[in-house]
């Protein structure tokens, strides 16, 4: 086994874990910080399950299935990698809600290179597909990684301009679903010559709900995000507000206020994005991340599980504060009353049940 490397049933595991019914990153997290690894976890599942209120027998995803996929995976000629492990993108590891299990095809070097992200409309103009192609062959040429989604328009311009000094394509579905098929030839040329990533399992195909989850992986792999044409509903301002809130550079190219795929880029530098006409604003306003220390999550504590801690009363007083509108964490136990332990053991039950969504801010409120 490799310094660093999970034994293999703990990695298993893991992967079990992720894949199971209402475990997100999050979930994941607290899950193995409280029970100490992966198969303490998995068999508390049920009774937690249970105590947040879910009736039906939990999905949990067997042994087998996480060995198939991991068969697979590396039939593919692909990896996984684990969030508190060597090899996981650094820059990726800082954010919150990091994926606790990545899927790579590639050149993993690249996860550790500088990168930029470029993203902007699927319909994009003549004029924006150009600058975008010079954009990233710029950026290229001064040593940065250009990120993108693989989606048609700039997204495809930005990873065929860049596959000469390397690109990173964040998918939504799984690593061996190509989306959309068109780009059947881009993505092999990825996987040989830059690097494919995902969170979703082998076959997934991508739907609406996944695309935002992916656009937190471009924002999180990069330094800064450059949204090129832009309408002010497009999914490109979605990964702009992540760059935000994972405290990322947000960069914007300017255009016509009568040109509608515009009005998004014109307003995020109204709203304070660097007005973005070539590489050199980018570079001028990037942070001196290549030669600042990585930061690397710390791994979770084995701690003793305490499956009584919270009683029926203590679970009342919480669900009768929760409603649809958001609420913050603190002001919840503020309100209840009840130790923070005990309010987030609820809430953890309340998740794995289905109940409860949980929002930036650290905030939840009751699904």
């Amino acid at each position: 086994m490799a310094e660093g490397a999970l034994p293999p049933a703990e990695a298993r595991d893991r992967l079990r874990l992720i894949r199971s019914a209402h475990v997100g990153p999050a979930v994941f997290r607290q899950l193995l910080g409280r029970y100490g690894t992966a198969a303490r976890a998995i068999e508390a599942l049920p009774d937690l399950m249970r105590r947040g209120g879910h009736a039906q027998a939990p999905m949990i995803c067997s042994p087998a299935a996480a060995e198939d996929e991991i068969a697979a995976v590396e039939a593919l000629g692909a990896h996984l990698l684990h969030l508190d492990l060597p090899g996981y993108p650094s820059a990726l590891a800082e954010i919150a809600g990091a994926p606790p299990v990545l899927t790579v095809n590639g050149r993993p070097e690249l996860m550790e290179t500088p990168s930029i992200a470029i993203v902007g409309a699927r319909n994009a103009s003549a004029a924006g597909i150009r600058f975008t192609r010079q954009l990233a062959a710029d950026l290229g040429a001064q040593g940065y990684a250009v990120v993108s989604g693989l989606a048609r328009g700039i997204d495809t311009a930005a990873h065929m301009a860049a596959l000469p000094t390397g690109t990173i394509a964040a998918m939504a579905g799984g690593i061996d679903v190509v989306y959309p098929p068109e780009n059947q030839g881009l993505y092999e040329h990825i996987a040989e010559e830059g690097l494919l990533l995902c969170e979703m399992p082998l076959g997934t195909k991508p739907q609406a709900r996944h695309f935002p989850r992916r656009n937190r992986l471009i924002s999180g792999l990069s330094l800064g995000v450059v949204v090129v044409e832009a309408a002010m509903r497009s999914g490109s301002l979605i990964t702009a507000h992540n760059a935000l809130e994972q405290g990322r550079e947000v960069f914007a190219v300017p255009g016509s206020p009568l040109d509608p795929p515009c009005r998004g880029t014109n307003n995020l530098i109204r709203q304070g994005a660097v007005l973005t006409e070539g590489a050199e604003d980018i570079v001028h306003n990037l942070p001196d991340w290549p030669r600042r220390p990585a930061i690397k999550p710390i791994p979770p504590r084995p701690m003793t599980p305490h499956p009584d801690d919270a009683d029926d009363a203590a679970r009342l007083a919480v669900t009768e504060k929760l409603g649809p509108t958001p609420v913050d964490v603190d002001e919840l136990i503020r309100q209840t009353g009840l130790t923070p332990e005990i309010v987030l053991t609820i809430l953890l039950e309340l998740e794995l049940a289905g109940r409860l969504d949980r929002h930036a801010g650290n905030k939840v409120s009751m699904a």
